[in-house]
């Protein structure tokens, strides 16, 4: 089960990410944390802006209110979401697990 908490900003929620993947897909859970595939490399920033704008489209947020709490320089992250609950964050990542052939 993934572990999403209720901040002062908004929901934080822990994911796990895996670069140079085929495409950017949710692929399942790993422990406590989101397990993310991203087709961006992790070089320059550019798999942090790739989860940056995967979750913002995901959860349906301006890409702004999507920040990584910790975690830049890691595969281990931890994400967090301006404005939303942990209850409506939860609520959204399941609806994507409704739809994923791997959940």
């Amino acid at each position: 089960m993934i572990a999403i908490a209720d901040t002062p900003a908004g929901a934080s929620f822990a994911v796990r990410v895996h670069p140079r993947a085929k495409k950017n897909a949710i692929t399942g859970e790993i422990g406590d944390a989101v397990k993310l595939s991203l087709a961006a490399a992790p070089v320059d920033g550019r798999a942090n802006k790739a989860c940056i704008e995967f979750f913002a489209n995901l959860l349906k947020v301006p890409r702004s209110s999507i920040t990584i709490a910790s975690g830049e320089n890691s595969r281990r992250k931890v994400v967090q979401v301006a404005g939303v609950s942990a209850e409506e964050a939860r609520r959204r990542l399941e609806k994507w697990g409704d739809r994923s052939p791997h959940a």
